[in-house]
């Protein structure tokens, strides 16, 4: 599943390798070793309310060198998405010799994959739930570059010195089987927050450690969303919504006026029909309206020459098959 990195780790624009070193081994490309993350990683990755199926491993340095006056050691990493792909370059200067080489893994081969800096975003969520995915088998690079599995494990809550304060940690070992040698295991101690305070690496002499306590960071409580009481509306006192109203009107009646200047007969019609209703004052003036109206409708078909016992009605046809319009 694609991990969402720290921001320090992700960019969004192409690597540029730029020129490489003389001596150097020729650009190979290899195939996707047959390993696949279990259903108890991917499990643990989907149900992270942190991470989102939109957020993808874009781009990623790492660097690691010894310092040694008789042959110092400089390796560099990168992980950059082309496309379909994961395009790992990966370069090793001993000396001045430097060997460079270049591997394509296919995207839709990685699910479950963690990378170094992903693996900095899970432990802080391990540390802030204070739970590790028991028998999950993730995918990760070891220090060759070949792909293998990583595992976690919880190893419980423990006090150290942080500067002159003592502190609760929890520790969690995470540990990358390599295929080609002994794995490898590192202790995290994190923080209530997800901090890292201390680091080891299981069987090396040294250790890194904080040196002062960072201002831990509290739980985010969620708030219920607000509640707005309905209040009447009286657009009337309302400045802006009056003005809009007299605005409107005006751009009304300057419209009304303009159209019946473009068409008199309307209100030559208008005026037809008022004297006939005065003159006949019927009771229904709605019936009338429609009787006076309705040979005016082109969907109405013409009225008989003949009289009819069944005076014609205005809202309804003369044909008993046609439907009502």
């Amino acid at each position: 599943m694609p991990v969402l990195l720290p921001k320090n780790a992700i960019s969004a624009f192409p690597l540029s390798l730029g020129p490489r070193a003389k001596d150097h081994q020729p650009s190979t490309q290899e195939s996707l070793p047959t390993l696949e993350a279990n259903a108890e990683a991917i499990h643990f990755l989907n149900n992270l309310r942190y991470l989102s199926w939109d957020l993808h491993i874009m781009e990623q340095h790492t660097q690691e060198f010894i310092k040694l006056h008789i042959l110092p050691t400089e390796r560099k990493m990168s992980l950059v998405r082309q496309d379909d792909q994961l395009v790992m370059t990966r370069s090793v200067k001993e000396g001045e010799e430097v060997k460079t080489e270049v591997t394509f893994f296919p995207w839709s081969s990685t699910v479950g994959f963690v990378s170094e800096a992903a693996n900095l975003l899970l432990l802080r969520v391990m540390a802030w739930r204070q739970l590790v995915p028991s028998n999950a088998r993730f995918l990760a690079l070891d220090t060759e570059g070949k792909l293998c599995y990583s595992t976690y494990q919880a190893l419980g809550i423990q006090t150290i010195q942080v500067g002159h304060q003592e502190v609760d940690v929890f520790i969690v070992e995470q540990t990358v089987h390599s295929d080609e040698g002994i794995p490898g295991s590192c202790q995290f101690y994190l923080l209530s927050d997800g901090h890292l305070a201390k680091r080891i690496q299981v069987g090396s002499p040294g250790c890194c450690m904080i040196t002062k306590m960072p201002i831990l960071r509290d739980k985010d409580e969620i708030e219920p969303a607000p509640v707005f009481e309905k209040k009447p509306l009286v657009w009337e006192e309302d400045m802006e919504l009056y003005s809009r109203f007299l605005g409107r009107k005006e751009e009304l009646r300057v419209s009304h006026h303009s159209y019946l200047r473009q068409h008199p007969e309307a209100q030559a019609l208008i005026s037809d029909f008022l004297l006939f209703l005065l003159l006949r004052r019927p009771a229904d003036v709605v019936t009338f309206a429609a009787e006076y109206f309705g040979p005016f409708a082109k969907r109405n078909p013409p009225t008989p020459a003949l009289r009819s016992s069944n005076r014609p009605s205005p809202f309804r046809s003369l044909d008993p098959e046609r439907p009502t319009d």
